[in-house]
């Protein structure tokens, strides 16, 4: 049975699913997939960078404290510098296409891994999970579960806005992922933690047990 994470709270939550209203530190198992999915601006990246500290012009995955952290915003400074006004609707798959690629490479180097994703594609959670049951881990799920009218805001304060048709779809995705996790029907996952937006300001670190240390060649 795959090991439960422990959250810093002196009730123990049921199993599988966690509806935290507040956590201040969220543990998983050592060489777990911890992935973050939100809706696009719901804080994914802004989360990540404050609890990893990352400036945000990345391009490659950072590495903090043995954990391998991967923002699809690395993958996009790294295209930046050789696409330049190519329409989004072209730069867009080459994007998310290197992200998935990253997590997946840092997952079969038996890396602990904390990844952003949208979250609203379930055969891509099927495949990481796959990758992290390979290299004898688990995938665990943070989802940031933030009123549309918020993420909304949030794509125009960062200065990347999707169209209208598509945010619907990844709100109708949406609502259909965090329903089949808050009934326990997410499989894929080893365990699923939910977070509002005060619980995800709240939360303070994101922590595996007993991280391995690699050689600077798997940097």
């Amino acid at each position: 049975m795959t090991p439960e994470p422990t959250i810093s709270r002196p009730e123990q939550e049921p199993r599988q699913v966690h509806m935290m209203a507040s956590a201040e530190e969220l543990r998983y198992p050592a060489a777990s997939l911890v992935l973050l999915a939100g809706l696009p601006g719901a804080g994914k990246s802004t989360l990540l960078a404050r609890l990893y500290g990352l400036d945000g012009g990345e391009t490659e995955p950072a590495v903090a404290g043995g954990v391998h952290v991967v923002d699809s915003r690395q993958s996009r400074n790294w295209w930046a510098r050789f696409l330049g006004p190519v329409p989004s609707r072209f730069r867009t798959p080459l994007v998310h296409a290197t992200h998935v690629l990253r997590i997946g490479r840092a997952v079969l180097r038996g890396h602990p891994v904390v990844a952003h994703t949208r979250g609203t594609w379930p055969h891509i959670l099927y495949g990481f999970a796959w990758l992290a049951r390979r290299r004898g881990g688990a995938m665990h799920l943070i989802l940031l579960d933030i009123p549309p009218q918020t993420a909304r805001a949030g794509q125009y304060s960062r200065g990347r806005v999707v169209t209208a048709a598509t945010f619907a779809r990844h709100c109708r995705r949406w609502r259909v992922l965090v329903g089949l996790a808050r009934a326990g029907g997410l499989p894929s996952a080893a365990s699923v933690t939910v977070l509002d937006r005060d619980a995800a300001d709240r939360l303070c670190a994101i922590r595996f047990d007993a991280v391995p240390v690699h050689g600077d060649d798997d940097s």
